[in-house]
């Protein structure tokens, strides 16, 4: 019985461990978000004229880093809850 109980507890800290090294992801998406958006307020200052292609493409950017992010999220999930 004793047995048992110690293999779920090994098991449900796994799984918490797991889930808290897969947030680290998390950071990465925050530093890509900073990246890119430094780079478009370096791009605005040398070459105002570019100004809304350089924001659509921005925003193409952010939004696949983001999607970088939230997929790291959502593994942790997994990990904690299954």
């Amino acid at each position: 019985m004793f047995k048992y109980i110690l293999m779920d507890n090994l098991i449900q800290s796994s799984k918490n461990i797991g889930a808290g090294l897969a947030t680290i992801g998390l950071v990465g998406s925050g530093v890509g978000v900073g990246v890119v958006f430094g780079a478009l307020v370096i791009g605005v200052a040398r070459n105002p004229m570019k100004r809304d292609d350089l924001f659509r493409l921005t925003l193409l950017g952010f939004a696949l880093t983001e999607a970088v992010g939230l997929l790291a999220l959502m593994m942790s999930f997994l990990i904690l809850f299954s």
